[in-house]
């Protein structure tokens, strides 16, 4: 009895376990969802989804798919690292698309430094990064534009709205007067040449594709850039281009058109506010020269530009072997007639590893075939035609174009050429080549796997020629014949060896970590250039231009030490030796030291309990870097050049060569950059709301300067040599914030600013001696406007100051006797502001609304004066005729100040150029998975939306603080397409 009582309380056991399954089968269902990237929307393998509070959990296949048996009432927690977690309840839902988010600032992620990689939580010095994430969307022409706006004490201006312009780039204002201020560039490991090349003059890093770009690391101060040595007085940018994973193969393919607008131009006369100063001021001479159309020559001259810009890449991995391919094409007219840029690329990057992971190669290739339209000057005639007569003469002459004719049947010589004739009579091109590539070995020493010995091969190759052809019959080149030839090729090879062993172990016994990094390079350069000549349409030798080899080499040795103990305290000792062919044997070398401190506050015991605070931390470094870039290659050497044709010496009826000896300095010797800087980092709420405070001193010495020689000293009036000291100080502040981050609603916003000052102390060649002015800057009509004197900051304008009468008008010829001795003359100039802005803005948001994305970029100078060239050179009635066959628009300044003849040096013209400028708009739709094999995204975009400023010309923001026949930067409406398979 008992026996059947306990088999039968057993079976009543099974059956109620049995009921419950069954009933929690039935509650319980199959799940499905999609795990992709937030801001990409690529599809992420590998993520891990838990039931929360259980062990049950699947991970996301090559695709980002996943599903997994859940009930209703339980919540799913999907993780994966670098990336937020998310808890998602089920709550009746079959599927989930899933966006996952990087974190805000993660200490444990790595970014790159120089000559390898580092913690982010044990940085010591100023150092900024931008992932491709957060780079500027839309046309982008050249990689340095992806973080215009993005970084503290980083300023980036494109030299003007052509498609065929380079930027200047600027990090804390630069720290040279003659030498390059332009910053070390180095990419995939290998410093990049600087400068331009025959057809591509000044823009030479448009050969670089943007979207091959996965980062950019800016160093700013000496501690971060001294490893850099001699090249990075300047700051260093270092570009680390897409690399190919483990991943599942992808194909990717973007497409982005755009239509370009002119913007502001140049504010003339309108055609009938033309006919009525004429009329009531000109003389009947020139009331004669009236005609009775109304041309827009600006209409003529100017086009609505299309430009686009694809790119197709294929990544995945081959039998072990992971890989990238990608290919682009990227063609953009101009706003100017005639005026292009193109440019095919591809890039190929294979990254294989042995021996468990101790031996890891990369090797990269990029190529870039870069064609270019260049476009005639004619925006001054755009501007200054007689809007009065037609563009077409009725006349097989000149191509047909109305042209002022002189009584001889020919082209008036200083007459302004018809504008629309100057874009369709001159044709010049250019063919630009450049191949870029490094072979990156790195081995982990099986014996001690801590040491590690790196080696890195470049090599950089650019060939750029082109050719120019303006036929006959032109008017522009009417009394030379025309034009019609070709000039280069000119050939630049740049070679790289680094080899450099790291040591990098946690020392868990004292609780610290040790990193030592030690190596040598060897760089050389070689620019070579034919000789050709300018000849006319009848073969006939116009100009010659003499052919040139241009060398150096640059041997360095450096190391390095990071020290951390307890993550709390962190020490960086750096020091480089380098050694430059640009100076004579006894000069040659320069060692560049720095060392920098860092205590993260936050770690401590007596902070470590605010959970508000997530990170705390204060740096404090010192360098000295070194400058020899942007002189010549053989300043200290006595070096003769060959009398060419035309200044040959006549030795009884035969011409014979001589040399002619140039100017050098025997003792050149490096610049020096001495800095400090004193840095602050924070983090709240766990790092949703982050930033960091920079303040930094620099002093430069021994600048390599452009001064005049003393008279009978050197074989030319001015000469490069060490002169002078200038010295900067700065402060910096970014914030990053992440007021609102869920399933459905994301906000980020970034700002930045930063206030630079400079002053020259010194720039004289002997001691003791006082240079009062050295002229500096660009010239119109052999008046310079800027100048450099000791105590003033660089480039300020150098101006009288203007009177006015009682009713505010300018008085023309009246200027203030500054020197009080009743005479008005040079003596009465003064210093009035400098181009340089005493603070520069950066702003950024994006708003995410499920698959919506909004955003847009802001960015503002403050302080920066600009001399409006424009309004000077063309708002006097003296520049509406310079002969008797051509009227000349006025510009409308002339209704202000009715002046009769241009007053070059009023500071009438030296306008506040302060600025608040909208860089773009978009708005980002995410369709993920449209089908089983394709994802799609789609982004529009305005570019240059708007510009606020009191400055009444044409752009606030000009090269040098000229604004003179300025380019206009167009605005921008494009469309972009991003489809992975």
């Amino acid at each position: 009895m008992k026996k059947i009582t306990s088999n039968g309380r057993r079976l009543g056991m099974l059956l109620l376990m049995w009921s419950i399954a069954l009933l929690l089968s039935a509650q319980q269902k199959e799940v499905s969802g999609k795990i992709i990237e937030a801001s990409s929307g690529e599809s992420i393998p590998g993520a891990t989804i838990i039931i929360e509070g259980t062990q049950r959990g699947v991970i996301s296949d090559i695709n980002g798919d996943f599903s997994i048996p859940v009930s209703d009432n339980e919540t799913l927690v999907i993780s994966y690292l670098g990336y937020k977690t998310l808890r998602i309840p089920v709550s009746g839902q079959s599927s989930f698309l899933i966006r996952l988010e990087s974190e805000i600032i993660s200490f444990d992620e790595v970014v790159v430094i120089g000559y390898g990689m580092q913690r982010k939580g044990d940085l010591t010095g100023a150092i900024s990064n931008v992932n491709s994430k957060d780079f500027n969307k839309g046309i982008i022409s050249s990689p340095e534009q992806l973080i215009n706006g993005k970084v503290s004490g980083v300023q980036i201006m494109s030299n003007s709205g052509s498609p065929t312009a380079g930027s200047s780039i600027r990090i804390r204002g630069g720290a040279s007067l003659n030498a390059s201020n332009d910053p070390l560039i180095v990419l995939d490991g290998v410093p990049l040449e600087q400068g331009g090349i025959s057809g591509n003059n000044n823009n030479f890093l448009s050969l670089i594709n943007p979207n091959d770009i996965e980062s950019m690391t800016v160093l700013k101060d000496a501690s971060s850039t001294a490893i850099y040595g001699s090249r990075a007085s300047n700051g260093v940018i270092i570009i680390t281009t897409k690399k190919g994973s483990s991943a599942r193969t992808r194909v990717s393919f973007s497409s982005t058109n755009s239509l370009q607008v002119k913007t502001k131009l140049a504010d003339m006369l309108s055609t009938q506010e033309f006919r009525n100063v004429v009329n009531n001021e000109g003389t009947p001479a020139q009331r004669d020269l009236l005609g009775s159309s109304n041309t827009n020559w600006n209409d003529e001259i100017f086009q609505v530009a299309f430009g686009t810009d694809n790119n197709l890449s294929l990544s995945g991995q081959v039998q072990n072997l992971p890989y990238r391919l990608s290919l682009g094409y990227y063609s953009q007219d101009g706003i100017l007639k005639t005026d292009n840029a193109e440019r095919f690329t591809g890039n190929l990057s294979v990254s294989p590893t042995f021996f468990d992971e101790h031996l890891k190669l990369n090797m990269g290739i990029k190529g870039s075939l870069n064609r270019n339209q260049f476009a005639a000057g004619a925006i001054w005639g755009g501007a200054t035609f007689n809007p009065t007569i037609p563009v077409s003469s009725g006349s097989p002459d000149f191509g047909g174009y109305t042209e002022a004719i002189a009584s001889d049947g020919t082209p008036v010589t200083s007459a302004v050429i018809n504008p629309v004739g100057l874009l369709k009579q001159y044709h010049s091109s250019s063919d630009v080549n450049r191949v870029i590539s490094n072979f990156d070995l790195d081995y982990k020493f099986h014996f001690l796997p801590e040491l590690r010995f790196h080696t890195t091969l470049g090599y950089d190759y650019a060939e750029g020629k082109g050719a120019v052809f303006v036929p006959a019959s032109a008017a522009q080149f009417f009394v030379s014949g025309g034009r019609d030839y070709q000039y280069g090729p000119q050939k630049k090879d740049n070679q790289l060896l680094t080899t450099y062993f790291n040591y990098n172990n946690q020392l868990d016994k004292l609780n610290s970590t040790l990193d030592i990094t030690a190596g040598y390079d060897f760089q050389s350069w070689k620019s070579t250039s034919a000789y050709y000549e300018v000849l006319n349409v009848d073969g006939q030798v116009q100009n010659p231009v003499a052919a040139q080899d241009q060398r150096h080499t640059l041997l360095s040795y450096y190391g390095r030490i990071n020290y951390a103990l307890a993550s709390r305290y962190m020490v960086t000792a750096t020091v480089r030796k380098d050694g430059t062919s640009r100076f004579n044997e006894g000069n040659r070398w320069g060692t560049f030291p720095s060392l920098a401190l860092a205590w993260r506050l936050s770690e401590e015991s007596f902070l470590k309990g605010l959970d508000v605070l997530s990170n705390l931390k204060l740096r404090a470094s010192y360098g000295i870097t070194g400058q020899q870039e942007g002189i010549g290659n053989y300043g200290y050497l006595p070096v003769y050049t060959i009398s060419q044709t035309g200044a040959q010496y006549i030795f009884g009826n035969t011409p014979i060569n001589t040399y002619r000896p140039e100017a050098y300095v025997s003792n050149l010797k490096w610049e020096t950059t001495k800095s400090y800087n004193y840095g602050l980092d924070f983090g709240l709420f766990n790092n949703r709301l982050s930033g960091a405070i920079e303040y930094y001193t620099r002093q430069t010495e021994d600048l390599l300067a452009t001064v005049p020689s003393p008279a009978g000293t050197n074989f030319d009036k001015t000469i490069l040599t060490n002169v002078g000291n200038v010295d900067s100080e700065g402060i910096e502040f970014e914030l990053n914030a992440t007021p609102v981050a869920n399933n459905n609603w994301t906000w980020d916003l970034s700002l930045n600013a930063s206030w630079l000052t400079q002053t020259i102390k010194n720039l004289s060649i002997i001691e003791g001696t006082e240079i009062t002015n050295s002229s500096a800057g660009p010239t119109i009509d052999s008046y310079y406007f800027q100048v450099l004197t000791e105590g003033y900051a660089p480039n300020m304008f150098y101006v009288y100051h203007q009177l006015y009468d009682e009713s505010g008008q300018p008085i023309e010829g009246a200027y203030a006797d500054v020197d009080g001795n009743g005479l008005i003359n040079s003596d009465d100039l003064y210093r009035y502001n400098s181009p340089a802005p005493d603070y520069i803005l950066g702003f950024s948001t994006s708003v995410r609304y499920k698959e919506w994305t909004m955003g847009t970029s802001l960015r503002a100078n403050i302080g920066n004066y600009v001399y409006n060239g424009m309004s000077m050179n063309t708002g006097a009635l003296g520049t509406m005729s310079y002969n008797s066959y051509q009227l000349n628009n006025l510009n409308k300044s002339y209704l202000e100040t009715g002046f009769k003849s241009r007053q070059y040096l009023s500071d009438y013209y030296v306008e506040n150029a302060s600025f608040l400028k909208m860089d773009n708009l978009t708005l980002n739709y995410n369709f993920g998975q449209i089908t089983h094999f394709m994802s799609l995204n789609a982004t529009a975009m305005v570019q240059n939306i708007f510009t606020i400023t009191n400055y009444t010309g044409v752009d606030p923001e000009v090269p040098n603080g000229m604004d003179a026949s300025f380019y206009p930067r167009p605005r921008i409406f494009s469309l972009s397409l991003g489809m992975e398979f």
